[in-house]
């Protein structure tokens, strides 16, 4: 049986990212983002959701995270979930969280670098670049309906 595990998100920082060491030297980056969504409930009125994912990033990845994104940010995580299991004074706990394989910075928020930038630890020698600057692009968008294009109120952020 095939097995398959990737995320694709796209939100907010809802706090700074929080950036640390490991003994062998590589940086540890957390950071957690709010994804909302907007529907019509059976009643008719808009209603909101929001759901707060947390993320962990490694690597250069983790200190270019520090270095640019606030709370605020608007990012596009790609990454793989983890599900993390501990017991802690007799009482079970469990996550579920994402680590990042690559964090795109969207240039929302008020600390956000100008254009967008993409991150990955594909090639960690090789210098980081940043992509021309873009427009986040909603799905629909990316499946050629027109419609979407003029819809923006549904659009996540």
């Amino acid at each position: 049986m095939a097995n398959f595990n990737k995320v694709i998100l796209v939100g907010n920082l809802t706090k700074d990212p929080e950036i640390r060491y490991i003994p062998s030297g590589t940086a540890v980056g957390d950071f957690s983002i709010a994804i909302n969504r907007k529907y019509k409930g059976s009643d008719g009125a808009e209603q909101e959701e929001t759901c707060f994912v947390d993320i962990t990033v490694w690597g250069r990845q983790a200190e270019t995270c520090g270095e640019y994104l606030r709370k605020g940010s608007s990012v596009l995580v790609e990454g793989r979930l983890k599900l993390d299991r501990w017991e802690k004074d007799g009482q079970k706990h469990s996550r579920l969280g994402v680590v990042a394989d690559r964090v795109q910075f969207l240039g929302g928020g008020s600390s956000a670098p100008s254009g967008n930038a993409s991150f990955s630890d594909a090639a960690p020698s090789a210098p980081v670049q940043a992509a021309a600057p873009a427009q986040p692009v909603a799905p629909a968008e990316e499946q050629g309906t027109a419609e979407a294009a003029t819809d923006s109120e549904n659009l996540p952020f």
